[in-house]
């Protein structure tokens, strides 16, 4: 893994930027951007998908598999932390000695001048980052985004504004959130994570408070989540901080932005509470997408908005539009009465909040959940809360090989951990090879049950599996 050097300071003048590991949904978004400031871009990935053919559609030429020769007459590097030391345009790049920047250097490059919002936390802030974007346009501005996902509603992962405001997606995993100039930072919650990175749960929350310390005009944070309140108490501690600044959110009752009445027997319906000129305002609102913990994101970007100026009604309306990111909770397929979602979610606590979520829309069937747990590290630290979580929210789990991504295989570390940790064995099955997984689905699936991929690995590579082995179920003679 490649982590950002924070002193490193960015060209003014990055020349021809070439894009190792383009194909990402943030990289392709900061890539897209760059194309469209009038910079020479070329890219590579190790495989095709959505993003790298979005990209060869408004001309950015895109070599699949990497070489060095792949780097061509680049003057600068622009690479994904999730790349190999060894990968061979990396090594070519600093042979050359070329400027080779991290990918959230590239996005304070983009960002420099603009007033930056900055959307960090260890859950929901791809979603919050989008519905931010939505409202603002919603609402009349016209801001440039970079997104950790693809909006649906916009088809993109960034776009290019006209006006002053920036909405990111903040990375907090290897403190690269710390890079960006921000003006309103956001912070979802703060749940400990990437701890072979930070190397203790107190580094990372000290991280937390270098971030929200260092929003200029203000700081958005959530009032309900445990980490968070660790990160307000640390500030409110210190008489340098200006704790008029702060704004919180959340179902608590000092939220300064509350959610009330929240129903989620469909797409999430709610009320908020905050401050007016008149006293306390009320608001009802009705969102398209499903879960409480997307009713908590909605609430939090709309403390955002109304923070900066916009009336709550109709920024709340607009943000009522967004329709989600692709690969949280994305529909795919339908086959046989069996319904096949794909999801994001790679931690404890992000798999709780969906399958809460998919619960909504399962009715008669039944939730069957298909779990890759992704880096050796993550599974070898947490096997027993994911068995938990899963064990509790879905009717039938069928856990997968580790996606060590970046990782090297650890001894002993294998899907088996989470499925064994399991009370009841009835309620899951290890099946690492995936066209034995993809067959043991379709024959255990039945009309009405709802079936759900979770990684934030390659997990939804193996949905035409699925899908064809469903249809195979249905009409074994292809009819």
């Amino acid at each position: 893994m490649i982590y950002p050097d924070l002193e490193l300071e960015i060209p003014a003048d990055l020349g021809r930027v070439h894009f190792v590991g383009i194909g990402g949904s943030g990289m392709s978004g900061i890539a897209r951007m760059m194309h469209q400031a009038g910079v020479p871009v070329t890219g590579s990935d190790r495989s095709a998908n959505y993003s790298t053919a979005a990209l060869e559609a408004i001309g950015i030429p895109v070599a699949i598999g990497h070489d060095a020769a792949n780097v061509g007459d680049a003057d600068t590097l622009v690479v994904t932390g999730a790349l190999w030391q060894d990968n061979p345009e990396y090594r070519a790049a600093l042979e050359r000695g070329l400027p080779v920047l991290h990918r959230s250097q590239g996005l304070a490059w983009l960002a420099r001048g603009k007033r930056v919002v900055s959307v960090a936390g260890a859950h929901g802030k791809t979603t919050s980052t989008g519905m931010i974007v939505t409202g603002l346009l919603g609402a009349g501005a016209d801001p440039s985004f970079v997104n950790g996902g693809i909006i649906e509603s916009l088809g993109v992962s960034s776009g290019q504004g006209s006006d002053e405001l920036f909405v990111i997606e903040a990375d907090e995993s290897d403190k690269s959130f710390l890079l960006y100039d921000t003006a309103i930072a956001l912070i979802t919650n703060v749940d400990p994570e990437h701890l072979d990175f930070y190397g203790s749960r107190e580094a990372f929350m000290a991280a937390f408070v270098d971030f929200a310390r260092g929003a200029r005009e203000q700081l958005v944070i959530s009032a309900d989540d445990p980490g968070a309140r660790e990160v307000l108490a640390a500030l409110r501690a210190d008489p340098a901080f200006d704790a008029s600044r702060i704004r919180t959110f959340g179902e608590a009752a000092d939220a300064d932005v509350r959610l009330v009445e929240v129903d989620t027997s469909g797409p999430a319906r709610f009320a908020v509470e905050l401050a007016g000129p008149d006293g306390v305002e009320r608001h009802e609102a009705a969102l398209s997408v499903y879960g409480r913990h997307n009713a908590v994101n909605a609430v939090g970007a709309l403390a955002v908005l109304t923070g900066l100026g916009f009336e709550a009604g109709a920024a709340l309306a607009a943000i009522a539009e967004f329709g989600g990111t692709k690969r949280r909770f994305e529909f795919h397929a339908e086959v046989g009465g069996v319904r096949v979602y794909d999801d994001y979610a790679h931690h404890p606590t992000e798999v709780a909040a969906l399958l809460d979520s998919a619960r909504a829309v399962v009715g008669e069937g039944r939730l069957i959940a298909v779990h890759q747990p992704h880096l050796y590290s993550r599974t070898g630290l947490l096997h027993r809360e994911f068995a938990e979580v899963l064990e509790r929210g879905a009717d039938h789990t069928v856990v997968l090989a580790v996606d060590g991504a970046r990782e090297d295989p650890v001894p002993g570390v294998t899907g088996a951990l989470v499925a064994d940790d399991f009370t009841d064995a009835d309620r899951v099955a290890y099946v690492p090879e995936w066209q034995e997984a993809a067959d043991y689905l379709a024959a255990f699936a039945r009309p009405g049950d709802v079936l759900v991929t979770m990684s934030c690995g390659t997990v939804y590579r193996i949905i035409p599996q699925i899908v064809e082995a469903l249809r195979e179920r249905v009409s074994p003679e292809g009819r």
